[in-house]
């Protein structure tokens, strides 16, 4: 397949890929577009021109500032659509392309417009779905020859989280304040977070699921599944500490998350996928799942000192899960919880077993026993005032495709 548009080999957004966002420009109040190459293309004036015709979407769908209205009609609507856009974007196809008043208003450069928040997100769960990343959380914090806690393999850990801290691309992060517990011997102290780290994460957004009371078979859990995002969770480690027990994470990780402005459809994905880990012992029968369930997803981490140095300190991978979205999805529902369009799903860290590979600073570090060289020669144990941390993922298709996410970036900074 490919398209009458110029779109350069090493572009995330690849004819193959048409992931969905909003954008806005000086001109252009915010509406839903597709990424292709460089560019964007506006599926508001497609349907204005009429490109869109016999599809049950309604101009207000496309003139949202969000992209609830479309993930709202379900997964067979949205797969037309984008599967419509593709095909106008075909060079085989010559409807737009032969029409150039058309293409002129419908083709926006990328360069020129504003990704705004993606989705409104009703509500946020984070995994802990990385045996790698909870076995070396595991190591540092517990017992070594006992790093998982004895549910980990049987069910997709995992707890709810803020979601009205849940920022665009871009959006600069203010570093937490909280309480502090820096010698064991003494009180609490009060202040800025002196251990702020990164999670390297994916999330995928949901369609409307079933009513209240209602389960998500592990069989059905693609069709409630719109697309994924590059997620980065931002964390204060030592807020964390001192305030999960006995419930877990609050101020710790409730001040910002970043998720990237494109989201990359799960059909987009399809050619990406992979057999995950054997499961032992063997899960529970509404966690059991059929097909390849994760994805070969290549992810990289850097980190972008305040005099613009870019540092690669992790490349990872996606298909580094023990649980895969079909069973987080099953897990989530099987009590009855209902989810809604435009909820949030994040994957948990994901480390996979070198050091190179870990999804955090806490594991990069080893819980600041070890400083991470920088390219400029400063040094690192953690995230500085300053630093940008860029992440970005993708996959190539057998077919050479590249399907990927763009970035998805966030500024430390501090009062």
């Amino acid at each position: 397949m490919k398209s009458w548009l110029n779109i350069s080999a090493d572009s995330d957004f690849s004819i193959a890929n048409i992931p969905f966002g909003v954008f806005k420009s000086d001109r252009l109040a915010a509406r839903v577009g597709c990424a292709i190459g460089d560019q964007v293309i506006d599926l508001k004036v497609l349907h204005v021109l009429g490109y869109l015709e016999n599809l049950p979407f309604e101009l207000s769908d496309l003139e949202s500032p969000s992209l609830n209205a479309i993930i709202a009609r379900g997964k067979g609507p949205c797969r037309e659509l984008r599967l419509r856009v593709q095909k106008l974007l075909r060079s085989d196809v010559p409807d737009l392309q032969r029409k150039e008043h058309h293409v002129a208003q419908a083709l926006i450069p990328q360069a020129e417009v504003t990704m705004c928040m993606p989705v409104e997100i009703g509500d946020y769960t984070d995994f802990y779905s990385s045996e790698q990343h909870a076995r070396n959380v595991g190591m540092m914090f517990r017992d070594p020859d006992n790093a998982l806690l004895p549910n980990w393999k049987h069910m997709p850990v995992a707890y709810h989280g803020r979601a009205s801290s849940v920022v665009v691309s871009g959006t600069p992060v203010r570093r937490p304040s909280g309480q502090l517990k820096p010698d064991p011997e003494k009180p609490p102290v009060f202040g800025k977070s002196r251990l702020l780290d990164f999670e390297l994460e994916m999330g995928f957004i949901t369609h409307p699921g079933k009513p209240l009371g209602e389960a998500i078979t592990t069989a059905q859990a693609e069709e409630f599944i719109f697309g994924l995002v590059l997620f980065n969770d931002w964390s204060a480690r030592d807020i964390q500490k001192w305030e999960y027990v006995p419930l877990g994470p609050f101020l710790g990780k409730n001040f910002a998350s970043s998720v990237s402005p494109w989201v990359v459809t799960l059909d987009a994905l399809d050619d990406l996928r992979v057999a995950g880990p054997v499961q032992e012992p063997a899960v529970l029968p509404y966690l059991e799942y059929e097909g390849h369930g994760h994805y070969n997803v290549g992810l990289e981490v850097d980190i972008v000192t305040p005099d613009g140095v870019a540092t690669t300190i992790s490349r990872s991978n996606f298909r580094h899960m023990y649980w895969n979205m079909k069973q987080q999805l099953a897990h989530h529902t099987v009590n009855g919880c209902n989810i809604r369009g435009g909820d949030l799903l994040a994957s948990g860290t994901i480390s996979g077993e070198t050091p190179e590979s870990y999804g955090s600073m806490l594991e990069l570090s080893w819980r600041g026993t070890k400083e991470v060289k920088l390219a400029d020669g400063s040094l690192r144990k953690f995230i500085a005032d300053g630093d940008t941390v860029v992440m970005r993922g993708h996959g190539m298709t057998a077919a050479g495709d590249r399907i990927g996410f763009g970035s998805v970036s966030g500024t430390v900074t501090c009062d």
